[in-house]
């Protein structure tokens, strides 16, 4: 099997803290040995179990758009307007990059829990 051609984007840290108006905002580290406008990573997603990308404008192709090459490595980038479905408890944060697509390692969010494994969830307290 060629190894060459499959995603080498890997999400870091997730960083979920819900909003006032019900949506979220994720803040994401992802690492990637960009190596400038051929190869680099272009984009992340928060998706549901059932494979549903949730994105803040429908039209994107991705849930956050990366619009060039990172030279520093890690990076960290976000997106609001989040709208996680009612029911959702778990979301899975992937990325991809321009010539792999997704492949590289992903971090799988309980929305439900403060912290885990490479990621924190702040939550708005319920009366």
């Amino acid at each position: 099997m060629n190894n060459e051609n499959i995603g080498n984007a890997d999400v870091i840290y997730v960083k979920a803290e819900e909003n006032h108006n019900s949506s979220w905002t994720f803040r994401v580290t992802v690492y990637h040995p960009d190596k400038g406008w051929d190869d680099y990573a272009d984009g992340w997603d928060v998706i549901t179990t059932d494979g549903t990308i949730l994105k803040p404008e429908p039209v994107s192709k991705f849930t956050r758009v990366l619009l060039h090459p990172h030279m520093e490595q890690p990076f960290t980038r976000q997106q609001s307007g989040i709208m996680i479905p009612p029911g959702v408890t778990k979301v899975i944060v992937r990325a991809h990059d321009i010539v792999g697509g997704y492949g590289g390692r992903e971090v799988e969010v309980n929305l439900k829990c403060e912290q885990g494994n490479r990621y924190e969830v702040k939550t708005i307290p319920r009366s």
